[in-house]
């Protein structure tokens, strides 16, 4: 790669970062919260709403993202109801929305069973404890389950913060120009396909080794007063 090439791409890949955060801490931040819901009702014991959670979690984790993006953004607009309503017109008729929607379920049914594992690791004694000591089931969760659980959770969540920002690479297949969707105008306009690419993966890279320290410098703080 010579100095002018690198000197006019990677302006315009940078172009695409900003969308790609976009994309990122939106749906992360919806997948977190409907996540967590869905970890929650499918410890409950109400049978029909732990099932909707399961096949929730079954059917997003066994399809494509690519699939799912597909559907959301040119299979839902195809149903009248849908085309006929302000809101959901709205919201499927914008290629970001529909990518934000799609990222976010699918996160959320991974993000569902991590969670669902740090609560599952919690020992049932200290419940127990809580619930003895006049704690409501509520607060026995915002102060001891869900702090434990998130400490438990917090390495393989932080894998799948990873593939989010990876996965927001698709969102070019659907008109939206994050990075990726930069990486291939230029591509279609220099014919350098490996240097493109390889600056985008270099950006993306970046992006994730950012990530990966702030999730480091989080666990290290959670788990401060942990022996050593």
């Amino acid at each position: 790669m010579d100095m002018d090439f690198l000197s006019t791409s990677i302006p315009v890949l940078l172009q695409g970062l900003s969308k790609t955060l976009i994309l990122t801490i939106l749906s992360v931040a919806i997948g977190f919260h409907l996540g967590l819901a869905l970890a929650v009702v499918r410890m409950s014991e109400q049978r029909f709403l732990a099932n909707i959670a399961k096949y929730y979690s079954m059917v997003f984790r066994g399809t494509p993202l690519l699939v799912q993006l597909f559907l959301f953004y040119y299979g839902l607009a195809q149903i009248p109801f849908i085309k006929g309503n302000a809101v959901t017109w709205w919201l499927v008729s914008d290629g970001t929305r529909c990518a934000v929607m799609a990222i976010a379920l699918n996160t959320a049914a991974y993000t569902s069973e991590i969670l669902r594992g740090g609560l599952l690791s919690i020992p049932s004694g200290l419940k127990e404890a809580a619930k003895a000591s006049g704690m409501s089931r509520f607060t026995c969760f915002r102060r001891i389950e869900f702090p434990l659980a998130i400490r438990q959770a917090l390495p393989a969540y932080g894998n799948e913060l990873i593939l989010v920002v990876k996965g927001t690479s698709l969102a070019s297949t659907i008109t939206v120009l994050e990075i990726t969707g930069y990486a291939k105008r230029l591509m279609s306009q220099t014919f350098a396909i490996f240097e493109v690419f390889t600056l985008a993966g270099i950006i993306y890279l970046i992006i994730n080794l950012v990530l990966v320290m702030m999730i480091r410098l989080l666990e290290g703080h959670l788990m401060r007063h942990e022996p050593r």
